[in-house]
């Protein structure tokens, strides 16, 4: 048998075929499986390597499961959990869709604007129709894509998604696989992107055992820091290798979803000639050319966003907390853990011609040389923020940047030549925090989820004597949620700034000064200046330029012969005159 029909690599899960018959297909390695569908018991078809398929009357809408040594198991390929990680699996016919998006071709990289949000918390309602009424406000700030928080089935109702079990699934409660059908097309009609996080290198331990029945999807060759690593390069790893970029293909394909967030992807573990990251952009991009795959890596290696005849894993763009942190340690006093080594105006000058400080120089955190250069690759491949679920939520008390560190991070951020993401409610001064919430349905997952908080935040002297929240608490959800009460002039301020970006050149910044001791440090993007003022004190800095094109405080920004006043913790975008500094 060729590589090309090993028996997995067929269309794995439920497949409407027409007719009134659903073509049923699963790797079961350990155990024939029987199929029920509805009450009805169907013998399976043995098509080697451990796969079985039985194409039988069903239709969307009918519920299902497999049964392995008696007990009755969900589909690992599922589209639809409507009573939970532990019920039967629901079929799904995306070829009943109706979709309005024919003539959507999608966002390009360079004029990418992501908006990440948590379904749940983003409205009242927490569902994806709900979010569709905001949609046009998005587009009007300035937002060209949103970024959806993982949506995959995980225990209970409410969560943060980073344990969901059935990565093909969609949850229930937010509206299911139809819920996000009409979410995507009604996006694509605003001229809005829609890019989903995919959690591959873990699942929630809620759903283990089940996987576990069907065959050897995980490994304990290496760890993760949220549970057991995936399988993804030993034996029987061909199946969970589908399992994997089936799903992702299913998204862009059927979902006509716009890309994948991939969570983690220095957590996903794999020592075979193609990389899972790999195979997956490859297949991603075959499936759906326009569709743009992102990764969060910690590796601080261009080689995810390189493509694959010269060696990388072809991602269309990766996360770049380096530039986060560079800048929120000036705009905050925070230098504790990994924001110890960052805070100086070098640091700063550094991310901005290249998003990587850590670019294999000594790290003391880590006690190791760490990271390689990026300057070489397009700015527009790797993604910043001031904010996101990350560096919010996994704060003890989820809080979000002062108030008066927000504009100058904005600053930085969205005139930056990266690609912007925005955290939801950032663009108006969001009140209510984001905190970490569960709801696992098994009790001793959640003691250890409770006790692990308390335990993570017990030695920071700045949270000390705060009580962490609970994360089963529903109220600790119910805090979270969008008051959508702020300051209307941080939302002018946003949109301003996403306006103004539109207007800079695209590529690597021009030229980079500052002066450490003074705390201010001015950026060259074709004919424009960006000036900013870290300072507790207003400056006068050097900036010869015609126009005030805008500044964080418009009505304390003075531009005057060769120089620009600027209040503390303030920035300004200028427009320089020919004779400008150099």
């Amino acid at each position: 048998m060729s590589a090309t029909t090993l028996p997995w690599e067929r269309p794995l899960g439920a497949t409407p075929v027409g007719d009134g018959r659903v073509r049923f297909r699963v790797w079961s390695q350990h155990t024939q499986p029987t199929l029920v569908v509805g009450e009805a018991e169907h013998a399976m078809d043995d098509e080697g390597h451990g796969v079985w398929c039985a194409t039988v009357p069903a239709a969307a809408g009918d519920d299902y499961a497999y049964v392995l040594d008696g007990v009755r198991h969900p589909d690992p390929c599922t589209r639809l959990q409507p009573a939970g990680l532990r019920g039967p699996s629901r079929v799904v016919d995306p070829g009943a869709w109706t979709w309005h998006d024919q003539a959507w071709d999608g966002v390009r990289l360079e004029d990418l604007v992501l908006y990440e949000l948590h379904v749940g918390t983003f409205t009242d309602e927490g569902t994806f129709d709900a979010v569709i009424g905001h949609l046009p406000e998005l587009a009007a700030l300035g937002v060209t894509a949103i970024e959806l928080m993982p949506v995959a089935d995980f225990p209970g109702r409410r969560g943060w998604g980073y344990d969901g079990v059935y990565v093909w699934a969609t949850h229930e409660a937010y509206g299911g696989p139809d819920g996000l059908q009409r979410l995507v097309d009604e996006a694509h009609r605003a001229g809005i992107a829609v890019i989903l996080d995919l959690v591959l290198n873990h699942v929630g331990a809620s759903g283990e055992a089940s996987l576990r029945a069907f065959g050897p999807y995980f490994t304990d060759r290496y760890s993760t820091f949220w549970g057991e690593a995936m399988n993804y390069d030993g034996a029987g790893s061909g199946a969970v290798r589908e399992w994997a970029c089936q799903a992702a293909e299913a998204f862009v394909r059927d979902l006509h979803l716009d890309g994948l967030r991939l969570d983690a992807v220095h957590a996903i573990f794999d020592q075979g000639a193609e990389h899972l990251v790999a195979a997956l952009a490859r297949r991603v991009h075959a499936e759906r050319w326009s569709s743009l795959v992102i990764a969060e890596s910690g590796l601080n290696d261009p080689k995810v966003v390189r493509d694959a005849a010269h060696g990388g894993w072809g991602c269309d763009a990766a996360w770049a907390d380096d530039v986060h942190h560079a800048i929120r340690t000036l705009v905050t006093d925070e230098h504790e853990g990994y924001y110890a080594e960052f805070g100086r105006m070098a640091d700063l000058a550094h991310v901005f011609r290249d998003p990587h400080l850590h670019d294999g120089r000594w790290s003391e955190f880590r006690a190791r040389r760490f990271g390689a250069p990026a300057g070489g690759e397009a700015p527009e491949r790797f993604v910043v923020f001031d904010q996101n679920h990350d560096q919010v939520g996994n704060r003890a008390l989820g809080d979000r940047l002062p108030p008066q560190a927000r504009p100058l991070a904005a600053f930085c951020t969205l005139l930056s030549p990266y690609t912007p993401m925005l955290f939801m409610g950032e663009e108006y001064g969001e009140r209510a925090p984001f905190q970490f919430f569960t709801d696992h349905i098994d009790e001793e997952i959640a003691i250890a989820t409770r006790d692990g908080r308390r335990r993570e935040f017990a030695s920071f002297t700045r949270f000390a004597g705060e009580e962490v929240p609970d994360p089963q608490d529903p109220a600790t959800f119910e805090r979270s949620r969008l008051t959508r009460e702020g300051d209307p002039a941080l939302r002018e301020l946003y949109r301003a700034l996403l306006a103004a970006r539109r207007r800079l050149p695209r590529g690597p910044v021009d030229d980079v000064r500052f002066d450490e001791d003074a705390r201010w440090i001015r950026v060259r993007r074709g004919d424009h200046d960006l000036v900013m003022n870290f300072a507790a004190a207003p400056q006068t800095l050097p900036a010869r330029a015609q126009d005030l094109v805008l500044a964080t405080d418009d009505a304390a920004a003075v531009l005057s012969d060769g120089w620009v006043a600027l209040p503390p913790l303030s920035g300004a975008l200028v427009r320089r005159s020919a004779e400008g500094p150099a």
